[in-house]
């Protein structure tokens, strides 16, 4: 019998609908804590975000995003060095994306992109690293070459993906050191940060960004009005909707080839947070839809 605080979104889904051969969306829960530098509590992250997905409507007003199917996979053993989780994070979105499905791994810390992003890469079997280009919404840059001596740091996972020539567009940044700003300029890495976003500046990918997109949405990019359960909260932040119009307005044009959504780090007893971010994973799947 299924549990449901083991599926997300399982007390709405049928049979055929979780079915793993015909889910569009695959779930990776990925509880890694190691890293984490200020308040702690990421490794409960995917439980809790699979666990209220539960009171989540099939229906979210515009779509029915479930009816392409969500099949959720293990949680992902995080008890191993950072390098083989990794690689089993790599290894499991390798095998989603070449089935032409959409890996969803949920966080868990940041440095699961690495992880996931190259295993969507070799799935698809592409040539060139640069096909890729990674929208990220977050309070931090993520460019430092490496954190507290551990190159697969929270803090680093940008400057990894850069290194290896992804392209990378940040949107919603306001906390960032002289190293990352210098490492934007070597990665050429596009930005919007959260004071441009306040004052209403004009941006649009240009026509060479990558037509594969990869999202990660970290969520310390909201407000710490909206989401203060995480462990790096920043004042500024975007708003539910306008991160989600964000998206909308990005991925136009171009084709989701995975996503996550990281640093969540629930608040015993303060459930509204753990809706929120279940919200947000379920209105991204719809966006996706809408936008095929």
């Amino acid at each position: 019998m299924d549990n449901k605080n083991n599926h997300f979104l399982n007390s709405e889904l049928s049979i055929e609908e979780k079915n793993k051969d015909k889910a569009k969306f695959h779930i990776v829960p990925v509880p890694l804590e190691k890293t984490v530098s200020y308040g702690k509590g990421t490794s409960k992250g995917p439980q809790a975000i699979i666990k209220a997905s539960n009171e989540l409507e099939r229906y979210t007003g515009k779509s029915l995003p479930c009816i392409h199917g969500i099949h959720t996979h293990p949680f992902l053993n995080c008890n191993k060095p950072l390098k083989d989780i990794m690689s089993d994070i790599e290894n499991i979105t390798k095998k989603i994306s070449k089935q032409n499905k959409i890996p969803v791994t949920l966080g868990g810390e940041h440095g699961i992109t690495y992880g996931a992003v190259n295993g969507i890469f070799k799935g698809l079997n592409l040539h060139n690293k640069d096909d890729i280009g990674i929208i990220q919404i977050d309070a931090h840059a993520d460019l430092r070459q490496n954190y507290e001596n551990e190159v697969h740091s929270h803090a680093s996972v940008m400057y990894l993906l850069g290194n290896e020539n992804y392209k990378i567009a940040q949107f919603g940044v306001r906390a960032l050191s002289e190293e990352e700003v210098e490492n934007r300029k070597i990665f050429k890495v596009l930005f919007l940060d959260a004071q441009d976003i306040y004052y209403k500046k004009k941006f649009i990918l240009p026509l060479n960004f990558p037509k594969k997109i990869y999202v990660s949405f970290d969520v310390d990019g909201l407000d710490p009005s909206v989401m203060p359960a995480t462990g790096t909260p920043v004042p500024g932040g975007l708003g539910y909707y306008e991160s989600l119009n964000l998206i909308k307005e990005l991925i136009k044009g171009r084709k989701v080839i995975g996503f996550d959504v990281v640093e969540f780090s629930p608040i015993k007893n303060f459930i509204a947070y753990d809706f929120t971010v279940a919200s947000l994973v379920y209105e991204i799947m719809e966006l996706i839809n809408l936008n095929s």
